[in-house]
């Protein structure tokens, strides 16, 4: 690949990051937060350190809670299915995490 292609690429997906931090910035906050999570439990699955688990748990309660409070304010297109999924991640998350308690 080409240099002037590569820095085409590199600019397009640095302007729809942008453009999407500019439509809905607490979506994007969301994204990136399970994303992250989703690093972590990969990691967590290579190495089966806790810590990995933990901190992404709190990644998922963080943007779970986040989506709650967006969909009061703001309802989507399918409200109710948004925040059921928001309400299992949140009751799956703080089960893992009592779990992980007694293990300790």
């Amino acid at each position: 690949m080409a240099n002037g292609q590569l820095r085409r690429l590199w600019r397009y997906w640095f302007q729809t990051i942008l453009l999407s931090t500019q439509d809905n910035p607490p979506r994007f906050v969301e994204v990136v937060m399970l994303s992250l999570a989703m690093l972590l439990i990969l990691g967590w699955g290579l190495t089966g350190k806790w810590p990995f688990l933990v901190l992404s748990l709190s990644y998922v309660l963080g943007s779970s809670v986040s989506v709650l409070v967006r969909e009061t304010l703001l309802p989507s297109a399918y409200p109710r299915l948004v925040q059921l999924t928001a309400v299992v991640l949140i009751f799956m998350s703080v089960y893992i995490l009592v779990e992980l308690v007694g293990y300790l």
